[in-house]
């Protein structure tokens, strides 16, 4: 074989090699795109907590050589493990949270008065801002890293038959079964910490108006739905104020019905203070857009839209955007901020209005 044969068989391997790895990691990349990671995202859990049982007292009796009749010494059992809800910062979801969560028992008690070892806590680790209601009512709300509660006790330990000694009964037999734990269901909701949200249909440009006002960088595309779960950005202003500014997923008629993204969004909204509602002025009558945003918020939760908001009248450098500006200033009686996420003509005078805002309704008023 020529040297030049074995050169082009060395090349065809190392080709072959590469192709092989390429369409292997092609395969791989597609089993984990964004689509499917996002599908991770969860923002509401429905939980079962058990906690352990307290151990059981022991009725022994103590005897040794020359000394039968020792008398009682059963020993105590030890408490159960409490179940404890923890924010960790680490965690970004409720998708690692399970349906049931069921703490240690503690162990029983043994002869020679030894009382059995009280059982660990068990910790469900959920993000900051978790909301935990229990038949529908808010028992706590996690709103600092490191915050817990605890959501069921430990039973208590059994008494051991050493307990029961007393000069009326010398040689007492009873000892007790340690206590169940406590057991409770909880819903755990997600809410997204932020100031300010940005509402609006699918692709009106809520996404691009977010990496223009802030520091997030959300998924970008030309096709409905590209925002699955919620992003939120900072605005960062002059005098260290900061604002954060939510991307909600685009609502789709009859959405407080369930429809399209549905009332796991909506639940996001309502915890915004402010409302940027975010209109596409590319399409005709846009102000239409802004009374069925409205009309969703309010079947999902009475007077939600009456909360501080702006019209951001968004895709200004599109044909015909300015001649539905005009039309939509005629039907609405509130301040209109034209803007172009994309070009960034405007962004600075909507970035103020909203610190105006932020200053006029702070996110702990009424």
């Amino acid at each position: 074989m020529s040297l030049l044969q074995m050169y082009c068989r060395t090349v065809r391997l190392c080709t072959g090699m590469m192709i092989h790895r390429a369409r292997k990691y092609s395969a791989t990349t597609a089993q984990f795109s964004e689509k499917k990671l996002s599908r991770y995202f969860v923002d509401y859990r429905r939980v079962r907590v058990v906690a352990g049982s307290g151990g059981n007292g022991a009725s022994t009796f103590h005897s040794e050589p020359r000394k039968e009749w020792g008398g009682p010494d059963g020993g105590n059992g030890g408490a159960g493990g409490d179940v404890i809800i923890k924010v960790d910062p680490r965690v970004k979801s409720l998708a690692s949270v399970s349906a049931v969560y069921s703490g240690k028992n503690g162990v029983a008690g043994r002869n020679k008065d030894r009382c059995g070892r009280s059982a660990s806590s068990t910790y469900i680790l959920v993000p900051l801002g978790t909301i935990i209601k229990e038949g529908g009512k808010t028992v706590a709300d996690l709103l600092c890293h490191g915050q817990m509660y605890t959501a069921a006790y430990g039973g208590a330990g059994g008494k051991g038959n050493h307990f029961f000694l007393s000069n009326e009964n010398r040689a007492p037999i009873t000892a007790m079964p340690g206590d169940r734990g406590q057991e409770r269901v909880f819903q755990l909701e997600l809410r997204t910490m932020a100031h300010a949200g940005l509402v609006g249909l699918p692709n009106a440009g809520k996404s691009s108006l977010l990496c223009a006002i802030s520091n997030a960088r959300p998924a970008v595309a030309a096709y409905p739905f590209t925002t699955l779960k919620p992003h939120v950005g900072i605005v960062k202003y002059r005098d260290h104020e900061q604002v954060a500014v939510a991307d909600i997923p685009g609502l789709t008629p009859d959405a407080h019905l369930n429809s399209g993204l549905g009332i796991s969004f909506l639940r996001h909204i309502e915890h915004c203070r402010i409302l940027l509602y975010v209109l596409d002025m590319s399409s005709v009558e846009p102000w239409k857009q802004l009374q069925q945003l409205r009309f969703e918020l309010d079947q999902y939760k009475m007077h939600l839209s009456h909360r501080p908001s702006a019209i951001v009248a968004n895709k200004m450098d599109l044909p015909d955007a300015w001649n539905n500006l005009r039309a939509l200033r005629n039907q609405v009686h509130q301040r209109v901020i034209p803007v172009s996420a994309l070009t960034g003509d405007n962004i600075e005078q909507l970035i103020l209005h909203l610190r105006e805002l932020y200053d006029d309704y702070p996110l702990d008023s009424d």
